[in-house]
């Protein structure tokens, strides 16, 4: 006799069928995931972890120790590292070692931060993508590629998506070139903090909360000084800011294009800046965050933005919607309601210090060239006497040299 098969049969079928095909892929994920991990324990110096294409579900995060491995993958879009069933974690990886290579590889929806690296010298990250799929949230990631501590960092063609604090961050790390990446939808686009010895150039960032932030934090391990930006194209980074409650870049304001925060010698040019409704360049203190706290602050910390250079850049659009109330009824106060800020703002603290006979010492002015103005939104005194003039911006600062990495990493 022919067997019939009904619907309720077939049904039944197919759920069996996938049930075994999720216990194949899990088992397959799982036996990965154990030998990936033992790949870098077992790993000894020289050694190349190729990781081939696929999209591989891991439920811990991994960790790396040994110094002078190289961690490859098939390219960003084909070997895929998905953190989305993380279990243990924080970080999807966390290195501590030095001249490590990652490259061709992306690491997905991670618990905490993506990639960490954590006191190595002699960094090459190339061609990695960061990100968390299901688009800004706060409960995501705070950092997707994080060298910390570090010296002779390189991170080059990469893109990161998503980050609730810094999509590309390097902090209180010496040397340092950033270049040719993407990042979008974050709250930082590229953040450089507390580092000497920056270069970030060749960038997009877009529709992240702020574009480029150099920033100097206090109470930490080192103060920063020497970034260039420039050569980076900064275009409507108006996503509204989803950080962490008490996060540092909490306080950017959504439509933020370059941000300098309490950093000194920053050498802005070049840059293609386009509709950031904030403003286009914003230079600020410590004084305008929402982390300010006159105690606990180290007495050597610097909270003043200081020799700082910007000339240039080809600007259009922007400030014409700044993020929060005061912002906004100061720019219809002084510019009107259909009035826009001006190319750059200042927050305008300055050293009470260094000011003699109402004059700051040379080397550590706010030169300002090639803009369509500059605002002082007079911040010491509650915005109540703002000014437009531009003539104490009418300087010229030393160039700062190119950031040479030694040795010139191999990719």
């Amino acid at each position: 006799m022919r067997k019939i098969c009904t619907p309720i049969a077939m049904a039944l079928l197919l759920a069996a069928c996938g049930h075994q095909e999720s216990a194949t892929q899990n088992q397959s994920d799982a036996s990965f995931e154990s030998k990936l991990e033992q790949q870098l324990l077992d790993a000894k110096p020289g050694s190349v972890i190729d990781i081939p294409a696929g999209h591989y579900s891991l439920k811990r995060g991994l960790s790396l120790r040994t110094n002078g491995v190289t961690l490859r993958g098939a390219g960003m879009d084909k070997t895929v590292l998905s953190f989305k069933n993380q279990v243990v974690g924080p970080e999807g990886l966390l290195v501590n070692a030095d001249d490590f290579t990652i490259e061709n590889l992306a690491i997905e929806d991670t618990m905490g931060d993506a990639l960490k690296i954590n006191q190595g010298k002699n960094i090459t990250i190339h061609g990695v993508r960061i990100e968390w799929t299901d688009g800004p949230k706060t409960t995501n990631g705070a950092y997707g590629l994080y060298p910390v501590k570090t010296q002779n960092v390189l991170v080059e063609d990469s893109v990161v998506i998503g980050a609730s604090d810094a999509g590309i961050y390097v902090g209180q790390s010496n040397n340092i070139i950033v270049r040719r990446n993407r990042a979008e939808q974050n709250v930082a686009g590229i953040e450089i903090e507390n580092s000497v010895n920056a270069d970030v150039y060749d960038n997009l960032t877009t529709k992240n909360t702020g574009g480029i932030l150099v920033f100097n934090m206090p109470n930490l391990s080192q103060e920063g000084h020497s970034t260039r930006v420039f050569h980076n194209e900064v275009l409507a980074n108006n996503t509204g800011n989803f950080a962490r409650k008490g996060a540092a870049v909490a306080s950017v304001p959504a439509g933020s294009g370059i941000v300098v925060n309490s950093n000194d010698k920053v050498e802005i040019f070049n840059n293609h800046i386009v509709d950031n409704q904030t403003a286009s360049i914003i230079v600020s203190s410590y004084f305008s965050t929402n982390y300010y706290n006159t105690s606990g602050v180290a007495a050597d910390y610097n909270p003043y933005p200081k020799g700082i250079y910007i000339y240039g850049n080809r600007i259009t659009g922007g400030g014409d919607s700044p993020d929060g109330l005061k912002l906004k009824t100061l720019k219809t106060a002084v510019f009107g309601l259909n009035g826009r800020f001006p190319d750059v703002v200042w927050d305008g603290y300055a050293d009470p210090k260094d000011v003699v006979n109402g004059l700051t010492p040379a080397e550590d002015r706010i030169c300002i060239q090639d803009v369509n103005g500059v605002l002082d939104i007079d911040g010491p005194h509650g915005y109540k006497n703002p000014s437009t003039d531009t003539k104490p911006y009418q300087c010229t600062l030393p160039k700062l040299p190119p950031v040479a990495l030694n040795p010139e990493p191999k990719v």
